[in-house]
Parts: C-alpha cells; structure tokens; sequence
C-alpha cells in the first residue's frame, strides 16, 4: 500500500519545479494541468492538479497494490459508518482504476484505489464529487 496526496496549485508550473527538488525526481506522469509523482521512499503517490488561485488539499487516499487489496480497504472503508461511495470501475488522471471514495470525520474525502493502467490521453471523470451532498 501507498499513502496518496492530491493537491490543487494556483502556480502548476512552480509547483512541478518544487515538488520535483522535493522528491528529487521528475513526474512519472505529467500531462495537462496533471502530475503525478510515484515515490517509494517515503511510499506516497503524489498528485498536483492545476486550479484556481491558493493550492489546497483536493483529497487523500491509499492506493491498493492489488484486487485483494482493495476489497481489504473497501471492507473498512464500509464498516466506518460514513458516507461511502463503493468500489466501482473508472477512468481518471488519466488512469483506468478501480475506486471506493469515503468522507472522513472532518470533511476530507479519502479514496481506496488499484490503477491498471496510466496512458490514456483523457483526463476522465470520477464520482467523489457525490460525497460534497452526503
């Protein structure tokens, strides 16, 4: 398992150049307004999008190694007794995945995720978006 941290940045530009001195290694996916940083040590997937003025936390997650996995993290996810969106297939940055999103007992929201695959030319779209009504 890996921690995931997506951030949305005012400055895209900027933020490649830091967070690549940071890490000490280019995105290992950079396309759009989209990048992505797979670091082992310390173990984080981590995401910058390009948005609007200050940067924010966008969300959190843990990406699963395997099926197994995640189901493991969907089970928990389940058992939270929070709003919780399960585990369905999609694609997003760019990425066939398969997803389970819930919302933390602050607000955040927090996905479980196995990525299969990290080439398409399309963004995508998820369904997190549903957990700012729950």
């Amino acid at each position: 398992m890996k921690l995931h941290i997506s951030m949305k940045v005012g400055n895209f530009e900027n933020a490649i150049r830091f967070y690549t001195r940071l890490f000490d290694c280019q995105p290992a996916v950079e396309k759009n307004g989209y990048a992505k940083w797979d670091i082992e040590d310390p173990a984080v997937n981590f995401v910058i999008e390009a948005g609007d003025g200050e940067g924010r936390l966008d969300h959190l997650g843990i990406e699963a190694d395997s099926s197994q996995e995640l189901g493991i993290l969907a089970d928990r996810m389940r058992g939270a007794g929070r709003p919780f969106l399960d585990i369905e297939k999609t694609r997003c940055c760019y990425a066939d995945t398969d997803k389970a999103w819930i919302k933390g007992e602050a607000g955040e929201k927090w996905e479980a995720f196995l990525t299969h695959s990290h080439d398409h030319a399309e963004y995508g779209q998820d369904r997190e978006h549903l957990l700012d009504s729950m």
